[in-house]
């Protein structure tokens, strides 16, 4: 029988007081019983709005039938036609404003909790099942992925499935990309990432860690070595920083530092040897997703008071509302309408420690309100005269966005970029000016989410086996 209720099941979670003081993982995930009682809420719609807000374009209520009927895992194959990661896009994913957003139970109440959803069923799978995907017959074909992230990873994983012989060559020493160094543990579980890229493995997809593409290898040298094409996938790993006063003090963090010493060099734990600041008041400048996680992880490193500054209302934070929810549970205190204007080091009478290289002891800020929309309809902040005044913190955090890295272009010849850095790409295919050279995901785009990567990915991938299997 069919569940009408208008709110979906609540997603069961650590409590807040605990979960402050430890990285494990926050949402705990529905039950079988659950995950039924949910999927009765899909009207399965004909038209289907909600694959049309996919980025992947998941079959979600073929997949959500399966639940109905209690076939876990006929739904995480139906998942699995069209997503190389679903245990990963079931947690981290904005569905609010993908395919949830395009269900018809969200008219008049909640939408289907379809990634709650996506999540159960890779789960249930990775707990139930333990046999390798097969392996398809070699077509003849040798292509490079360039990183490992969302889409590289999406790429190999599609075109392995086709029987090509695919390399994924990562800078870094494990492979997952943003997904190990950017997204803390208690978000996304590092063993899950992992056991995404052991499935791909099992496809064939061979991986080569430490090689930094445009260093170790340039493009050109991958195609003299047999790859017949190249889809570059390297993020948008550089950081931005604001170029106010005091960004070079000691305490001052990328959130891109902070969250890969935490994330992927473990530097939370007691037994790490990678240094990380333990700060008793920190400040967070931004207010997207990795601003949240940056905040959360201060937190949980022990931190007495952390601190979201942000130049716009809370309405328009641009992280999702769970990320925001979360962090509000937890305490972190969100300062909005708030522009920092300098970060303060030593400035006591008498104090011999040079002020440019000292420490972090406040951080000045000009109070705003908003103005005029902007060209992307957000209303412009707008400083308020003689509003000045100092935040009490010893560590800064920047989380304002990140760019692409231009190693690979300025070690390719042909490869245009846009003034962001970005790689330009013809956007029904993720070609790229250079010959035999795909792209996608956040070195194209600069920072967005997985999903988008994932789909970028999967463009590329269908474009490269239409080229080479003519």
């Amino acid at each position: 029988m069919a569940n009408m209720s208008l709110k979906k099941n609540s997603m069961p979670t650590q409590e807040p007081q605990v979960r402050a003081h430890n990285f494990d993982e926050v949402a705990l995930g529905y039950s079988e019983e659950t995950a039924i009682d949910e999927a009765l809420r899909c009207l399965n719609c004909k038209h289907m709005p909600c694959v049309n807000g996919c980025p992947v374009k998941i079959h979600i209520p073929e997949f959500i039938g399966k639940i109905k009927d209690g076939d876990f895992e006929g739904a995480y194959q139906v998942i699995s036609k069209s997503s190389s990661l679903p245990a990963v896009c079931g947690r981290v994913c904005p569905q609010e404003s993908q395919c949830e957003s395009q269900c018809v139970r969200g008219i008049k109440g909640e939408p289907v909790g379809i990634g709650r959803l996506e999540r159960f069923v890779a789960d249930w799978h990775n707990e139930h099942v333990s046999t390798s995907p097969t392996p398809p017959t070699p077509n003849g074909h040798k292509v490079a992925v360039v990183g490992s992230g969302p889409s590289g990873l999406t790429c190999a994983g599609d075109l392995a499935k086709k029987g090509y012989q695919v390399t994924v060559f990562e800078a870094l020493h494990l492979a997952g990309g943003v997904l190990v160094y950017g997204i803390p543990e208690f978000r996304l579980p590092k063993a899950i990432v992992q056991k995404e890229v052991d499935t791909l493995k099992a496809l064939g997809v061979q991986i080569q860690t430490n090689v930094i593409v445009g260093k170790t290898i340039t493009i050109d040298e991958l195609f003299d070595e047999g790859f017949e094409a190249v889809f570059v996938g390297s993020g948008a790993g550089l950081p931005r920083f604001m170029g106010i006063p005091g960004e070079s003090l000691k305490g001052v963090y990328s959130a891109n530092e902070f969250l890969t010493r935490s994330n992927l060099m473990k530097a939370y734990r007691e037994s790490s040897t990678t240094p990380i600041m333990k700060a008793k008041k920190v400040a967070v400048v931004g207010g997207g997703n990795v601003a949240m996680d940056a905040a959360r992880t201060a937190l949980r490193l022990g931190a007495d008071e952390v601190s979201i500054v942000y130049r716009r209302s809370l309405d328009e934070l641009p992280a999702r509302a769970e990320e925001v929810e979360h962090a509000m549970e937890e305490g972190i205190k969100f300062r909005v309408l708030n522009n920092p204007v300098e970060i303060i080091g030593y400035n006591n009478p008498g104090d011999k420690r040079d002020p440019k290289n000292g420490f972090v002891t406040g951080m000045r800020c000009v109070r705003c309100e908003l103005g005029e929309s902007d060209e992307k309809g957000r209303r412009r902040p707008v400083e308020i005269p003689d509003s000045e005044w100092v935040l009490d913190v010893d560590c800064v955090i920047i989380s304002i966005g990140t760019s692409p890295n231009p190693l690979i272009k300025s070690t390719t010849e042909g490869l245009e970029v846009n003034r962001h850095g970005g790689i330009i790409v013809e956007e029904e295919t993720g070609k790229t000016s250079k010959h035999g050279v795909w792209a996608g995901g956040d070195a194209v785009t600069g920072a967005a989410t997985v999903i988008l990567a994932m789909g970028a990915g999967k463009t590329a991938a269908k474009a490269i086996d239409e080229e080479l299997s003519k």
